[in-house]
C-alpha cells in the first residue's frame, strides 16, 4: 500500500502541508476531500516528486519513494492524472497513449491495450484525431487512459470529474469502481463533487488548512458532520 506519514511543505513562510498522513491500500479507492485551497493538490505533487516534501516519509510497496524522481516514481508503478488533464494537444489520441507507455520495454510499447479501447470507447473511435480537437469528456478519458497504459499499480486522480457532463462523470466513476474491483491497484481520489467521491470511497480523508482532520471508512461519508466538512 502506499503509506505517508508526517508530510510536511511550506510555500514561502506558508505551511501547506502539516503533518499529513494516510494510507491507500491496493484493491480500495481512497478519497481526499477538501475545499479548494487546503492543500489536496499539493500532497499529490509530493506524491509524484513533482514538489519536494520538506520533511516526512512516503512509501510505496513497502519502499520510500522520498528520494525519487517522478520518472523513478512512474517507473516504480506509480501514475498520476493531474488536474486540468495535461494531454498533448497537438498528438493524436493514440500518439498521447503510446507516450504513456514509456516505461514499458520496447516490444511492449507499440500497441496500445485493447482494455483501454474497451474502457473509454470513443478513444479508440477519435485514435486519429489530435488530442486538442477533443472536448474536455474525451480529454479526460484519454489523460486517464494515458495513464492506465503505463500498468500502474497506484492510480493517482485529481478532480477527474471537474468540468465534465454528468454522462462522462458516470462513466469515469464506473471504471474507477472496475479497476478498484481487479485487486490490483490502490486508487488515489481527489474530488470536490461530494456525491461522487462518496459512491466510491472505501476510505476517505478530509483535509483544512493542510491537515487531515477526520478519516475513516467510506460508508461514513454519508453521515452529516463529515458533509458539512466539505460542503462548499
Amino acid at each position: 500500500m502506499l503509506n505517508v506519514s508526517n508530510l510536511n511543505q511550506y510555500y514561502g513562510g506558508s505551511h501547506i502541508l502539516r503533518d499529513v498522513a494516510l494510507e491507500a491500500p491496493i484493491g480500495e479507492v481512497t478519497c481526499i476531500l477538501g475545499r479548494n485551497g487546503v492543500g489536496k493538490t499539493t500532497l499529490l505533487k509530493c506524491l509524484m516528486g513533482v514538489i519536494p516534501a520538506k520533511s516526512g516519509e512516503m512509501q510505496w510497496m513497502g519502499k520510500s519513494i522520498m528520494k525519487m524522481s517522478p520518472h523513478e516514481r512512474v517507473a516504480a508503478g506509480i501514475a498520476y492524472v493531474p488536474q486540468g488533464r495535461e494531454i498533448f494537444g497537438r498528438l493524436t489520441v493514440e500518439e498521447n497513449l503510446l507516450m504513456g507507455m514509456a516505461r514499458l520495454p520496447g516490444r511492449e510499447a507499440k500497441k496500445v491495450p485493447e482494455e483501454v479501447y474497451a474502457m473509454f470507447p470513443v478513444l479508440k473511435e477519435m485514435r486519429h484525431r489530435r488530442g486538442g480537437d477533443l472536448s474536455g469528456g474525451q480529454q479526460q478519458q484519454l489523460a486517464i487512459g494515458r495513464a492506465l497504459v503505463s500498468r500502474p499499480t497506484l492510480l493517482i486522480l485529481d478532480e477527474p470529474t471537474e468540468g465534465i457532463q454528468p454522462s462522462i462523470i458516470k462513466l469515469i466513476g464506473q471504471v474507477i469502481r472496475q479497476l478498484a474491483e481487479r485487486g490490483d491497484m490502490a486508487i488515489l481520489l481527489v474530488e470536490q463533487y461530494y456525491d461522487f467521491a462518496a459512491e466510491l470511497a472505501d476510505r476517505y480523508l478530509v483535509m483544512e488548512r493542510g491537515e487531515v482532520i477526520r478519516k475513516g471508512a467510506g460508508s461514513e461519508l454519508a453521515l452529516p458532520e463529515v458533509k458539512a466538512l466539505v460542503a462548499i
